[in-house]
């Protein structure tokens, strides 16, 4: 398949061309439009048991939709829900993608939710990772517009847990608090940040969901009732 990404970074749209009977999975929602002749099927891949485990852990939809082209090949258009960018990122091997990233993957690539470990517990990303497994692509949406930073061997970088989008295997990373004290993190209104080390590639959106949640329930009324 070939992917071609329009209206970045704002309001980014992916185009997958895809050849005679080539299929994809996607988020359930995610598409757009399709050229005539590609079928869509929509289904809890996997199981109930591991829809659930995606949609309650990894923050995806319980069921996944797939994308099936016509003899002829044809092409679908993918978009996230939220007004930012889009990543193609190539997987060998694997690579991990926080709640609510993944957007699409090539069907030789298995999507998995797993145990991140107390650390990104910490992190504030739910402790569960979307895990993408194999030899393709993946497409992962971000809030805002995206940074693609390649770390060194050694190399560290500070990043807050609200602005990770997805991270190669082989780099590290702690979680720790930004500030010291209660009083420092109150006063600065910084929470928990991951302390990368590579080598490694990390992908950054510009924008922190949580921010948004945050800021919309202050601004819209509620019911009292």
């Amino acid at each position: 398949m070939n992917i071609e990404v329009r209206h970045s970074p704002s309001f980014a749209v992916a185009r997958i061309m895809l050849a005679a009977q080539e299929s994809v999975r996607a988020e359930a929602g995610a598409m757009m439009a399709t050229s005539a002749g590609v079928t869509v099927e929509s289904k809890a891949e996997g199981g109930l048991i591991k829809g659930l485990k995606r949609s309650v852990l990894g923050g995806e939809s319980l069921f996944v939709t797939r994308l099936t082209a016509g003899p002829g090949g044809g092409w679908i258009d993918v978009a996230a829900r939220l007004p930012g960018d889009v990543a193609a990122i190539d997987v060998d091997g694997g690579v991990s993608l926080t709640r609510g990233a993944w957007l699409c993957s090539s069907d030789d690539v298995d999507i998995e939710t797993r145990w991140g470990g107390m650390r990104n517990l910490a992190g504030g990303e739910g402790g569960f990772l979307i895990r993408a497994e194999g030899k393709g692509c993946v497409l992962a949406s971000c809030y805002g517009a995206l940074d693609l930073v390649e770390l060194r061997d050694g190399e560290k970088l500070i990043l807050d847990s609200g602005h990770l989008v997805a991270f190669s295997d082989g780099t590290s990373y702690t979680t720790r608090k930004v500030t010291r004290g209660l009083a420092q993190t109150l006063k600065s209104g910084e929470g928990l940040v991951f302390e990368f080390t590579g080598p490694g590639r990390l992908w950054t959106q510009s924008r922190n969901p949580k921010e948004l949640i945050t800021w919309l329930t202050a601004k819209l009324p509620f019911s009292r009732n």
